[in-house]
């Protein structure tokens, strides 16, 4: 194993270079053709792409759905949608949101830009990858088949006991969303392994823990909340499944359960996943901010620091959801420190940023611009979030709209918002084709400013006392009119939305070519063609700095020795990201797919009788026995440098 130069491209060991090596990299790494290579995949690429249109599919019908709410809520004493529907409607909508979109959204990127930006061919454990995809997939197949046949979940996409327990909800509407749990948390965890292992073990040698992209050390501690918090959500839905179909009494208090076991179970997930889903945000804005600002994001080792803390404190405010359930008086005061406690990072993160752009040169182009607005957006958000540490305060507005304000705000501007400048930012990337900037500006302002319009007014109906999660409200309350106004603005979002994905296509269509580096960022993904060939690099790159395309503009240095006619990954050490050992990635193979459909039949049919569970493990077995039976790829070779 050597490291040479990009002055000159090394030879392979079987003397190829140029085309010649493109050829035979492609052939190793390739898919079969057609459906067969589509259905057996293992690149993190293609699997990721689907995972990112996937979510933003979902995004689209849950942003349809908070339209009819908002329609509903324009006028009081409104009768175009029923109340049975309305509370599949908000159901519907949160769920989709947070379980199907905001979580898997951000996964979904990690998967595709990770291996890229840390200089490797594939992500770790492919086919579970491939597998986590399906598994996704069904999932919300499932959901939303059940809405369009109106047996929808109505419980609320927190699913409170004993609302959702066997006594007051009857019939499958609750057994389907809790077994829709089941299927996005073991695809969401299955990710979360794979991007640990793959963020800690194949790293380009030199790009030491302090040299990672301040995106990748955002997903790291995602990926670790995910693998902490997951389980709680995944082990509340089985308790409640158990409940209802096998007359378990985990939350039943007349028979020594504890429906307040929910909330804590809920909770210990629900809070962390705001984390899990503004990490990776904060991640893009770090990328694009020093990329269009000419320079490295201020003050890296803190910034750090604070993605760190704020992963750690993430699972010590999640009582703060609880503040009116009449817990012991003295949890209070720990819950309302820790809360307050997590803006301090918060605000490390963004007082780095604005030091950024202040010390940069800025771009103010499409990205930049929803770097912008994230900042103003979730401030707003956070602080009106810091409120809800004073328990007096909480108590007064917990079930108005103020809180639905105050979690939109802290949600679309602190993901979203994020998220859209990602795919502008990273679209030449994966597409090869420029996004239009005129449009795309166009669009950034529609979606900012009908943003405010939509949700800034909640803030008011909230103090002045309207609550949420009703389907509509009586005449003479002072609320018609910023309903209506919230309305209006929903509407001008949901026309930015359309905007942005009309400019998408005709770009995808259409669109400027795209160089390997248009934005002349420093990350490694833009040291490959875009769009990449399916095996990343033909060279693993030797990384020196924070910034290595920055510093090696011309002379990137390279890694040779691995084997060509393999699909061979370098592992490097987890510290110092040192050569470690040459190890086989997995070829493609149907087996995921057929384990995901023999498990989805499993989940599927345990809604409707528990006998589902002893006779679907049979093929559910079988599917895992044929993945790994598989000849074994030969043992890691240590490195010889």
């Amino acid at each position: 194993m050597t490291v040479l130069s990009g002055r000159d491209l090394p030879r392979d060991g079987e003397d190829l270079q140029g085309a010649a090596l493109h050829g035979r990299l492609e052939r190793t790494w390739g898919d079969a053709p057609g459906l067969w290579g589509w259905l057996t995949t293992t690149d993190h690429k293609r699997i990721g792409k689907r995972y990112i249109v996937t979510a933003l599919v979902f995004l689209m019908l849950g942003g349809l759905l908070a339209l009819a709410m908002r329609l509903q809520l324009a006028r009081p004493e409104s009768g175009l949608i029923s109340p049975d529907r309305y509370n599949q409607l908000f159901t519907m909508h949160g769920t989709t949101m947070m379980f199907l979109f905001a979580v898997p959204v951000m996964e979904a990127m990690a998967i595709y830009l990770v291996p890229l930006m840390i200089g490797t061919r594939n992500i770790s454990f492919p086919r579970l990858n491939a597998f986590s995809y399906y598994m996704y997939l069904a999932g919300g197949t499932l959901l939303w088949v059940a809405f369009v046949l109106n047996i929808g979940p109505d419980a609320g996409w927190f699913a409170y006991v004993p609302l959702s327990g066997p006594e007051f909800s009857p019939g499958k509407r609750t057994d389907i969303w809790a077994q829709m749990i089941t299927f996005t948390e073991v695809a969401a965890l299955a990710v979360a392994v794979e991007l640990v292992a793959t963020i800690l073990k194949q790293r380009a040698p030199g790009m030491t823990l302090a040299r990672m992209p301040l995106f990748v050390w955002g997903v790291l501690v995602t990926a670790f909340m995910v693998i902490f918090s997951m389980p709680s959500v995944a082990l509340a839905s089985g308790m409640l499944i158990a409940d209802r179909l096998v007359g378990t009494q985990f939350y039943n208090q007349y028979e020594h359960g504890d429906p307040l076991l929910w909330q804590h179970l809920f909770w210990f997930f629900g809070h962390p996943e705001v984390y899990i889903i503004f990490v990776p945000g904060a991640g893009f804005v770090s990328q694009i901010t020093e990329t269009f600002c000419r320079r490295p994001v201020f003050a890296y080792p803190a910034m750090v620091l604070a993605l760190v803390t704020i992963g750690l404190l993430a699972f010590g405010v999640w009582v703060h959801h609880m503040f009116a359930t009449g817990l012991p008086r003295m949890g209070y005061s720990f819950y309302t420190a820790a809360t307050m406690a997590v803006a301090i990072p918060s605000g490390i993160q963004i007082f780095c940023w604005i030091a950024t752009i202040w010390d940069g040169r800025p771009r103010f182009q499409v990205p930049l611009l929803y770097v912008v607005a994230f900042i103003v957006t979730f401030v707003i958000g956070g602080l009106s979030g810091v409120m809800q540490a004073s328990v007096p305060i909480d108590l007064q507005v917990h079930d108005t709209y103020f809180i639905v304000a105050h979690f939109h705000y802290v949600l679309i501007g602190g993901a979203v918002f994020p998220l859209l400048g990602a795919i502008t930012y990273w679209f030449p990337k994966i597409t090869g084709r420029m996004m239009g900037e005129g449009l795309g500006k166009t669009s950034f302002w529609m979606i900012f400013l009908g943003f405010q319009v939509a949700f800034f007014p909640m803030h008011l109906l909230g103090m002045w006392g309207m609550p949420r999660r009703v389907y509509t409200y009586p005449t003479g309350m002072g609320w018609d009119e910023m309903n209506m106004l919230a309305t209006l603005g929903s509407f001008v979002v949901a026309l930015a939305v359309l905007l942005f994905v009309v400019n998408a296509v005709h770009s995808l269509l259409r669109g400027a070519v795209a160089g390997p580096n248009p934005w002349d960022a420093p990350t490694l993904e833009w040291a490959t063609p875009s769009p990449p060939p399916q095996y990343n690099f033909a060279h693993i790159p030797v990384v020196a700095s924070r910034t290595p395309l920055w510093d090696n503009r011309h002379h990137l240095p390279v890694v040779t020795g691995l084997r060509v006619d393999d699909r061979e990954l370098l592992l490097t050490t987890v510290m110092e990201a040192r050569p470690d050992l040459r190890e086989a990635s997995p070829l493609p193979s149907i087996w995921p797919l057929w384990a995901a459909i023999s498990t989805t039949c499993l989940f599927i049919s345990s809604i409707f009788t528990p006998w589902a569970v002893l006779v679907g493990a049979f093929p559910v077995a079988a599917a895992l026995t044929a993945w790994f039976w598989p000849k074994s790829p030969p043992s890691p070779e240590p490195v010889i440098e």
